[in-house]
């Protein structure tokens, strides 16, 4: 059987900095991204597709607040779900597009796909998930003034609101998306991390207010899934230590031990590469015996001829 490879994409990589956001930019951004990915589907392997959704579910949360008057407000998980539908649709719509330019034959199909995490996670006191658009110090002000609103500078850039973000664990529709891979359809799933649930009864479920890593979220379906691959796209082809520093240096592989090290180093900030580089720690922790390849959208198919990208192994 083909090689099975779970690939994350960013909310970025479909709402890409500089953009107005437009649905008609999304779409173009996917089908350049889904390109890619009908390559490697060519090349034999069997691909799932996971997606962020940063940007978009701001957009939707700052819709509810600004009609609020009114329309009743949507809880976030209410967010996350609709964010899920709304890029599911694109994505799934790029992959059939892409796939038909390169003669294959093959299905895309977008699962609603929910991920417990814990109440007693510590990510419900320190909210650090950074969603929707970027804004002045006033505006910031005024939604912590007026909303009630946890906002942080981000990066230098401006300021954005930020949401719990507990660690996923379990995800809930494995079943339905191992079925779906088994019957050879091309599996979008657990966008936006999955929708955030937790367990209330042995087997009821009620959605919370966060937002998971959909990076953290991947590792954990691929560790279920036991791929082979877990594709990370980000927005730089290779993973560097010392960034943006005189001694920067770019890494063509990294083992699980060295990840430890440059995590401990500090290396990885927790608003750009850590969350990625924790994910991979993660899958490879599972012991599946699978790899991570990290690099950008537009490199995929030259990383995974070795030409770029940034390879973690066990």
């Amino acid at each position: 059987m083909s090689k099975l490879a779970v690939v994350a994409i960013g909310g970025n990589a479909l709402l890409i900095e500089g953009q107005k956001g437009t649905i008609a930019e999304q779409i173009e951004n996917a089908l350049d991204m889904a390109r890619q990915l009908a390559k490697m589907i060519k090349l034999g392997w069997r691909v799932i597709v996971t997606h962020g959704n940063g940007p978009q579910v701001g957009f939707i949360v700052l819709r509810s607040d600004r009609s609020a008057d009114v329309l009743p407000r949507l809880p976030l998980d209410i967010c996350v779900a609709d964010s899920q539908g709304g890029i599911g649709y694109i994505v799934v719509d790029a992959l059939q597009t892409a796939m038909t330019e390169l003669g294959l034959d093959a299905t895309a199909t977008a699962v609603l796909t929910r991920c417990v995490v814990d109440t007693a996670d510590p990510a419900f006191q320190n909210p650090t998930k950074p969603i929707g658009p970027f804004m002045s110090q006033h505006e910031a002000q005024q939604h912590r003034d007026e909303d009630g609103w946890d906002i942080v500078e981000d990066a230098g850039r401006g300021y954005r609101r930020v949401v719990p973000s507990p660690k996923p664990t379990k995800v809930l529709e494995l079943e339905a998306i191992k079925t779906l891979v088994s019957a050879g359809h091309l599996v979008v799933a657990a966008g936006g991390g999955g929708i955030p649930v937790v367990q209330i009864g042995d087997s009821l479920y009620k959605g919370v207010e966060a937002v998971i890593d959909k990076d953290l979220a991947s590792a954990l379906l691929a560790k279920e899934l036991g791929a082979d691959l877990l594709l990370i796209s980000t927005g730089v082809s290779q993973v560097s230590i010392n960034f943006k520093k005189p001694d920067q240096r770019a890494l063509e592989q990294m083992t699980l031990a060295q990840a430890r090290q440059y995590m401990a180093q500090g290396q990885f900030p927790a608003g750009s590469m850590g969350p990625k580089v924790e994910a991979a720690m993660r899958f490879l922790e599972g012991g599946s015996g699978g790899k991570v390849l990290i690099t950008s959208p537009e490199s995929v198919i030259d990383a995974l001829d070795g030409k770029t990208g940034t390879w973690m192994m066990a």
